[in-house]
């Protein structure tokens, strides 16, 4: 028999599961509106791996309630593989956001470089700022900001800092909550562990209490 404790355990962390699936689904598809700044942050690439984790994590989750509603351990260690794909999916997302931080100037430098005339404007409109690493570095003239070379140079104000600042925080905030769901995927993994360790108990005591009742046959 189950103890209370246990089912509550597995119940909590796949709760937790399905709020990480829908939660990274639901901003992976909202972030995809226009927004300059954010827009310039998450490239389509991040948000579609977004989407693709999320329909995992939400779609394990479903099915882990679908599985523990099977009789046997079978069910449950193949939730646990499952589990195992999760875990590899987190990490594998996770990691490429974090490398992609360690060089983010430059990184953003590239970005920055394949907007086009009339977005940079606008960034530099919003940034108060002209070109990314010197006046002359990807500037795009015309705006309110940043009209002409003479005024770009005299500003003095350059957007590598403050898009770096930006961008940042928000990467930083990804890919930590994202590395945070492994403890969900861990927590879930060693609960249904120990359903399979309790239901492999039972299947040997009917074996028992079966070969004892046979006996007095």
């Amino acid at each position: 028999m189950l103890s209370k404790r246990l089912i509550l355990a597995w119940a909590f962390f796949t709760l937790c599961l399905m709020a990480a699936g829908v939660v990274t689904l639901v901003l992976s598809i909202v972030w995809r509106q226009p927004n300059l700044l954010r827009n310039l942050t998450f490239s389509n690439f991040d948000l579609t791996a977004g989407t693709v984790l999320g329909i995992i994590l939400l779609g394990t989750s479903v099915l882990s309630i679908i599985l523990i509603i099977l009789r046997g351990k079978r069910p449950l260690v193949l939730l646990n593989w499952l589990l195992l794909l999760d875990g590899i999916a987190i990490l594998v997302i996770a990691t490429f956001i974090w490398i992609f931080t360690l060089h983010e100037r430059n990184n953003y430098h590239a970005v920055f470089g394949r907007q086009s005339n009339a977005t940079k404007i606008m960034i530099q409109d919003t940034l108060r700022c002209c070109g990314y690493f010197n006046a002359t570095d990807e500037v795009a003239f015309g705006g309110a900001f940043c009209p002409d070379q003479a005024t770009a140079i005299a500003v003095n104000s350059l957007c590598v800092t403050p898009i770096v600042q930006f961008a940042d925080k928000r990467l930083n905030n990804v890919f930590s909550t994202i590395y945070g769901f492994m403890a969900i995927v861990i927590g879930l993994f060693l609960s249904s562990m120990c359903i399979i360790k309790k239901r492999q108990e039972s299947e040997r005591f009917e074996k028992i209490d079966t070969k004892r009742a046979s006996r007095f046959v």
